[in-house]
């Protein structure tokens, strides 16, 4: 197996100095395509001396291989994707490249299930980074996995009253079922898309050698002993249950941006975050945008005019400076 990455430097790059680094992981689509889209854009303003944009390595790791998006979550399925990538990738960063060799200048963001990446590695590793930004996560509460409570539903298809869960919307109007959705996706093959992508990452083996799905794909009926194995990845009770631990190694570190029209519901587990008492004293730093949908990183007149990638960069930019 290989582990592999963009690598954009600063133009005043030194390897025998010392440098932050920014690992930008992708969302469920092409990751050099994604790096190099965001890449052509920063390097303009790294280069541009107006701009004081923040000299740091910029590192846009692949969490795309054979059964989706590996999310770098240690998986019974995919294989220790976290640990290589804190115990392998970082300290060949770090030492090819001159980067910063402790918490306080690593830091790491990404979109959709890059941005739920960047924030399981954060709670997973608390010390060995110094910052998670994640734009329009993937679900970072199961209560709503797009809409559906996988612990209190029985069917993923259908609501407790029985009403059609809806997965897709644009703007205020729904377009697409989770039942559709899945169907359609079943119809391209088994390890194709989005949803089998969850299975590989979240659930067991099961004993045919195949991961484990959470839910009939026919019927979608909730496999209650697969529910109960995804409660590991729940970063909602994964804080909840260890909050007090977490809190002091958290605190400051975790930022999340999302829409509260996000095109595929992201949105409520956010906000099943937020509404928990336990984190209200946490300082977690999280931005619900009004109307704002999946493409979150997209300019906002007030809250991001740049674009929410800059704003990320200079954040972590005065977390470098404050802890130094």
């Amino acid at each position: 197996m290989y582990l592999e990455a963009v690598v954009l430097l600063p133009p005043n790059h030194n390897p025998s100095e010392q440098f932050p680094v920014c690992y930008f992981i992708h969302g469920f689509e092409n990751w050099r395509l994604w790096a190099f889209r965001f890449s052509e854009d920063l390097v303009a303003k790294l280069n541009d001396p107006d701009a004081n944009y923040p000299q740091m390595i910029y590192v846009y790791p692949n969490a795309q291989f054979g059964l989706g998006h590996h999310a770098f979550a240690d998986s019974a399925n995919n294989g220790p994707w976290g640990e290589a990538f804190v115990k392998e990738l970082l300290p060949a960063i770090e030492q090819r490249y001159g980067g910063v060799r402790d918490a306080s200048g690593r830091f790491l963001a990404g979109h959709s299930s890059g941005g739920w990446s960047a924030l399981w590695l954060q709670i997973v590793y608390p010390n060995t980074f110094g910052g998670a930004w994640a734009g329009a996560p993937d679900p970072v509460d199961f209560r709503s996995f797009a809409g559906v409570n996988i612990y209190a539903y029985d069917n993923a298809f259908t609501d407790p009253y029985g009403n059609e869960v809806m997965l897709m919307r644009e703007g205020a109007a729904w377009v697409t079922s989770f039942r559709d959705y899945v169907s359609d996706e079943a119809r391209k093959g088994r390890f194709a898309g989005q949803m089998a992508s969850f299975d590989n990452v979240f659930s067991p083996r099961g004993p045919d050698g195949f991961p484990m799905r959470l839910y009939d794909w026919a019927s979608g009926a909730i496999h209650r002993e697969v529910a109960k194995a995804w409660k590991k990845y729940d970063i909602s009770l994964l804080m909840r249950t260890h909050w007090k631990d977490l809190a002091p190694k958290l605190r400051g570190k975790l930022h999340i941006f999302a829409g509260t029209q996000d095109n595929f519901r992201l949105n409520e587990a956010v906000e099943l975050l937020i509404a928990e008492p336990v984190f209200q004293d946490g300082d977690l730093d999280i931005v619900l945008v009004e109307g704002a949908n999946h493409r979150i990183f997209t300019p906002h007149p007030e809250l991001w005019p740049d674009g929410l990638l800059e704003r990320m960069h200079r954040e972590m930019a005065e977390s470098l400076l404050t802890v130094r």
